[in-house]
């Protein structure tokens, strides 16, 4: 395995790591607002509350992963996709905020204003993230000099609109199960209601674009054609972990749940690498002007000294979002002090 395949895998993982943990933050703000009372949109608040801002870390992270390993990937995305990226740049900076600002005050039309404005915000986000991944699968126009030749609005076509729509329902659900972990009393109840709903949302959407991806990007169909076993067993225990997450909420087991939904960002994640490998942005029309793992990288000097800084990095980075977690773990709990 060479250097610009292990620097494709690590990049991915940051990428999960974001997915699985900032997704349930952007899946509570996208519940957010189906709830009523202050009381069970503070205790909603406050189950993402210590941990919202570490989440985002490994979004940082991947970036610069990105930035150093892929530099023309990074800036041919970037660049082309400014005003998406500036759009989502703007959601979660107004997520941050209306979560920050909300309690500041206790007049209901002020609370109620960051409420709109949270959930806004996790939605937006959620799915300006999705379109830019269906993106990356549909194609994006790449002229010989690798650089974007479309504008915003090409960006808006069918596959990567219905994939954002996906990711907001894989969100939702993802932070569904989350609050159910996190919560108790009649608002564990009523998550355990929706989580009949959010769950089924979602694998309608996961069945469709699956089956859909195929025939409409002959890119993914030729990956299916060479290297079907791996995508049929990440595309398969996708679903599987997906329908064991009902069996483990009917028997109180909320954190194998939670591990449950976890897997299935996994193995989508990894479905999504394996299609696309070893191209990171695929060009249409013209696939010869794509961008892979080589064409796009830095140089091998520069991946085998990154590589040094990310064995030592990353292990940091785990260790200080395991100790948020334990230090985090149990129940909600409001005070005077809470959000």
């Amino acid at each position: 395995m060479d250097l610009n395949t292990i620097w494709f895998i690590l990049v991915g993982v940051l990428f999960t790591g974001y997915v699985m943990l900032d997704g349930f933050d952007l899946g509570v703000g996208a519940l957010h607002l189906f709830t009523k009372g202050d009381t069970e949109r503070r205790t909603m608040l406050n189950a993402i509350g210590p941990v919202w801002d570490g989440n985002e870390v490994w979004l940082v992270t991947g970036g610069g992963a990105l930035f150093a390993a892929f530099p023309e990937v990074y800036a041919t995305v970037f660049s082309g996709f400014y005003e998406a990226f500036f759009l989502l740049l703007f959601g979660l900076i107004f997520r941050a905020v209306a979560i920050e600002f909300r309690s500041k005050h206790p007049h209901s039309m002020w609370r109620k204003g960051w409420d709109i404005s949270f959930a806004c915000g996790s939605i937006a986000s959620a799915f300006l993230i999705g379109v830019a991944m269906g993106n990356v699968v549909w194609g994006i126009p790449l002229d010989t000099n690798h650089e974007y030749t479309g504008t915003f609005l090409t960006q808006l076509n069918p596959y990567s609109l219905f994939m954002g729509v996906s990711t907001v329902a894989l969100f939702a659900m993802h932070g569904n199960i989350y609050l159910i972990m996190k919560t108790e009393g009649e608002l564990q109840e009523k998550l355990r209601r929706w989580v009949k709903i959010t769950i089924p949302i979602f694998v309608v959407c996961f069945l469709i674009f699956g089956i859909l991806t195929p025939f409409v990007c002959p890119q993914i169909k030729a990956a299916f054609i060479d290297r079907p076993i791996p995508l049929i067993i990440t595309f398969t225990l996708a679903l599987l972990v997906v329908a064991n997450i009902p069996r483990e909420i009917h028997k109180g087991r909320e954190f194998n749940a939670f591990l449950s939904s976890c897997g299935c960002m996994t193995f989508l994640m990894m479905t999504f690498g394996i299609s696309v490998y070893p191209n990171m942005v695929f060009s249409n029309p013209d696939l010869a002007n794509s961008l892979t793992i080589y064409n796009g990288s830095s140089t091998d000097k520069t991946l085998g000294f990154m590589l040094i800084i990310a064995i030592i990095g990353v292990p940091i980075v785990l260790t200080y979002t395991a100790c948020v977690y334990y230090i985090f773990r149990g129940k909600v709990v409001l005070t005077d002090e809470s959000y």
